[in-house]
């Protein structure tokens, strides 16, 4: 199966995660930039098409790129993943995913999230100073949780979670070891 693994980064996980997955698939890996330029006869060649972004705000980033040329790929094998700072047991991905396609767009896309971490050292200037604010209104919130606590402790610096073992259930859908 002939795979194609586009991605965009702003810190480093999202391409991280990229390369584990077309390594791992014998795919071919591009930046979007790059796949943005392509004529859509390009893109025929491919079996399996999977797009990665990271999340912010509820919204995997420039995923909306990927959703519209894949109306024209439903006879492929379609994914798109998304890096974070969440957890993977995070209960709010899911509630998240669960908005991002339609019902038409779930009947042959799948969504996947691999945990990454924060690296405030690569971060845009205002997605830093985003961040920071947010989590200084967590740690003065007075009647936080135990859980929210954590993870204002948690995101208050850099840190590197990104595990190549996130990407085995991206890597199974797209080569279809669990059609059997």
């Amino acid at each position: 199966m002939k795979t194609l693994v586009i991605y965009t980064s702003q810190t480093g996980f999202t391409q991280r995660y990229a390369q584990w997955i077309a390594g791992r698939t014998n795919g071919d890996l591009m930046e979007l930039k790059e796949a943005g330029k392509r004529e859509d006869g390009f893109f025929a060649a491919y079996d399996a098409i999977v797009y990665g972004g990271w999340c912010m705000g509820g919204k995997i980033v420039k995923l909306n790129w990927f959703l519209e040329k894949a109306a024209n790929w439903k006879d492929k094998r379609l994914a798109a993943f998304a890096t974070g700072a969440s957890p993977n047991d995070n209960p709010e991905i899911d509630e998240v995913f669960g908005k991002m396609l339609t019902e038409e767009q779930r009947k042959y896309i799948r969504l996947f999230y691999c945990q990454g971490g924060l690296n405030y050292d690569k971060m845009k200037l205002p997605f830093r100073l985003m961040m920071k604010m947010y989590v200084s209104a967590m740690k003065k919130k007075k009647d936080a949780t135990e859980a929210e606590k954590q993870k204002a402790a948690m995101i208050a610096k850099s840190y590197d979670v990104a595990d190549v073992r996130y990407t085995d259930p991206i890597v199974a859908y797209l080569t279809g070891a669990n059609d059997q």
